[in-house]
């Protein structure tokens, strides 16, 4: 029992576990089940000791004090087992942050390595429904790992804690009747970090710092389980939270304490987390600041770079300005960090703090502060590079999509014209207008659609929902346009289109064929743009379209005017390969998105490259679904070749023939 004071003071990552286990009581059980929860985090107890890794005593244990859920001894031999194995992840996960708190690093280390063992066997019979949370139990692990093969230290300690977060939401999920999640909802969710928040600007308005503290401890302590929650439900909330919640712990960290930042900074942060759990929406304004703080890493390194060269300047304040304008923006880019390197993004939540807790220091500890962000922008620099399409890509779609557009249209007209009705023109071009019209309206749709569900806090997940949409069209759309590389092939298909209405009598009938043709190009770019604008400054993609829009102009009036012709296979040959191109960097990207917004799992491997122009990143979910859309894409051409010398080698035997009458 010796650790338990030591597990409160500085076990951050306990009392979720405690959480997590008073979910499991029975009615009357809450003594017994805390006794066995402190035996069980306890090393040295004979609880701990009963056996390797403490987890059969665990078990054990917590079955006495009715810990497991009621009626579990009615339950299948595989649930109660699928049971055993949560439960056993807590005690090693409790043991190493009471390690972690005493400074025994070793210890901590030992009891990792024997929680990742149980986690090892543990997800291997996890429900898929848990992947992304299981994801995050891995990415927490690593992070944790690596923390404490570098020697200890607060760092660890917070992998550790927010590595106790990540197990407890995945057993309470995993745990929950029909698999499915029980975490509560956001404003829920916060509604439990109330008392904290009102006991931490309670204790501002006193002045009682050393209570303030400890508040500010049990706040994080109360987040960690929850974030998840708020951060799915709304992200511009999610963002403010994360900053208050810095801002405070710099005021409080300062020395000496910066009073008037703390209380205005604790009044503010108790004041939203109210209004977010009544159910109350971010105004407009806080939402566009939410929305316009979609930060890139690049933009996270250009605020260390200013508020280094004011520190080496002796520009405390300004440094410090930068350094907040860092961490306000950090949580539109932590998803990313975290995805990229989970030990880094762990040090760097921690780094932000202590340098902004240093400028604003009396007097300003420069050196130490100029040490931190430095670090800062070192661990980053790796990670930037992040996916940005340019003016060129904007172009290549509308101008891919705009030609194939164009030489429909031509196609169309003249075979109206060949058709002896001059009326059939105009109503293809008529029809072509509406489907301008038409493709406009769906883009604007698609556009407030995604823009609407972004303010509501699933920007990422549309991002990789959208973008996966995209790679299915564009599949398609590649597949079709290599059915159609030949002239004959092409003229072929539009001749059947207008065949058939013209035969049918009713110039309607030309209208709606045009109308459809023209709007499927347009419903193609609108998805195609949509997919790409969350990685695309708006600047760039208006360049884009105006440069293609210019160049359509002068290749319609060509066509058109003209008449002119175009190279039509080396035309969709090229536009194919640069859907291919597209494909491959989509649906990289795309996953990337959803690993970022928690909807998709995600294995970090040093060996694995990131480039960002080819939607490289370095996960497995992303690598091996790209490896095998290249095998695909080969397997295909390698098919496609040998049909075209088959069909060649028969057009050559019957042109012999032909010639040779009595072969």
């Amino acid at each position: 029992m010796k650790h338990i004071s030591t597990t409160l003071a500085y076990g951050r990552g306990i009392p979720m576990i405690y959480t997590s286990l008073k979910r499991r009581l029975q009615a009357g059980a809450l003594a017994a089940a805390l006794t066995a929860g402190a035996l069980l985090a306890a090393p040295g107890t004979a609880a701990a000791e009963a056996a390797p890794g403490r987890q059969p005593a665990a078990a054990s244990a917590q079955t006495a004090a009715g810990l497991l859920p009621a009626g579990s001894a009615d339950r299948s031999a595989a649930a109660q087992a699928a049971q055993a194995r949560l439960d056993a992840l807590f005690p090693p996960v409790g043991s190493a942050l009471v390690a972690a708190g005493g400074g025994e690093w070793n210890e901590a280390a030992a009891d990792l390595a024997t929680f990742a063992g149980l986690w090892g066997e543990a997800k291997t019979q996890a429900d898929s429904a848990h992947a992304g949370l299981a994801g995050e139990v891995d990415a927490a692990l690593e992070a944790a790992s690596s923390a404490l093969a570098a020697g200890g230290g607060p760092a660890a300690r917070q992998a550790l804690s927010t590595l106790a977060g990540a197990v407890d939401a995945y057993a309470s999920a995993a745990a929950a009747p029909g698999g499915e999640e029980t975490a509560a909802a956001g404003p829920k969710a916060a509604a439990g970090l109330l008392p904290a928040a009102g006991q931490a600007r309670d204790a501002a308005r006193a002045a009682d710092w050393d209570a303030a503290e400890a508040a500010y401890r049990s706040l994080v302590d109360g987040w960690a389980p929850v974030e998840r929650a708020v951060r799915q439900d709304n992200a511009a909330v999610y963002g403010q939270l994360e900053t208050k919640m810095s801002l405070l712990r710099i005021a409080l960290q300062a020395e000496p304490v910066r009073a008037e930042a703390a209380l205005a900074e604790a009044e503010a942060l108790r004041g939203l987390l109210e209004s977010y759990s009544k159910g109350l929406k971010p105004s407009a304004a806080e939402t566009e600041v939410s929305r316009a703080a979609a930060a890139s890493i690049e933009g996270l390194i250009g605020h260390l770079d200013q508020a280094i060269t004011d520190a080496e300047a002796g520009r405390a304040a300004e440094a410090a300005a930068s350094v907040e304008r860092f961490i306000a923006d950090w949580p539109s880019v932590e998803g990313r960090v975290q995805i990229s390197s989970p030990s880094a993004y762990t040090r760097l939540e921690n780094e932000s703090a202590e340098a902004a807790g240093y400028l604003l220091s009396d007097p300003p500890k420069l050196d130490r502060a100029l040490a931190t962000m430095k670090t800062m922008r070192d661990e980053l620099t790796p990670l930037s590079g992040e996916a940005r399409y340019t003016f060129w890509d904007a172009a290549l779609v509308l101008l891919r999509e705009g030609l194939e557009a164009i030489l429909v249209l031509a196609a169309m007209l003249a075979f109206a014209r060949r058709s002896g009705r001059p009326r059939a023109a105009r109503w293809v071009w008529s029809g072509a207008a509406a489907g301008l019209a038409a493709s406009l309206a769906l883009a604007s749709g698609l556009t407030l659609l995604v823009a609407s569900a972004a303010a509501g806090g699933a920007r990422e997940a549309i991002e990789g929902y959208v973008g996966l949409a995209a790679v299915v069209m564009m599949l398609a759309v590649g597949r079709w346009l290599h059915g159609k590389s030949g002239t004959a092939a092409w003229n072929r298909y539009v001749g059947s289109r207008m065949e058939g209405a013209l035969a049918g009598g009713s110039l309607w009938t030309v209208f709606g064929v045009t109308l459809l043709a023209v709007l499927r190009e347009g419903a193609e770019t609108a998805i195609f743009y949509a997919g790409m604008a969350p990685s695309m400054d708006l600047s760039q993609m208006l360049l884009g379209i105006v440069l293609a829009l210019a160049l359509l102009g002068a290749a319609g009036y060509a066509i058109l005017a003209l008449s002119a012709r175009l190279p039509i296979g080396a035309f969709f040959r090229t536009a194919a390969l640069l859907i291919y191109y597209l494909v491959f960097r989509f649906l990289g990207e795309s996953i990337h998105a959803l690993q970022v917004a928690g909807h998709a799992p995600a294995h970090v491997s040093d060996s694995l490259p990131v480039v960002g122009w080819l939607g490289l990143y370095p996960t497995w979910e992303t690598a091996i679904p790209q490896a095998a859309l290249l095998l695909l894409l080969f397997g295909e051409s390698l098919l496609r070749r040998r049909a075209e010398r088959a069909r060649r080698t028969a057009a050559d035997a019957s042109q012999a023939r032909s010639l040779d009458p009595g072969a």
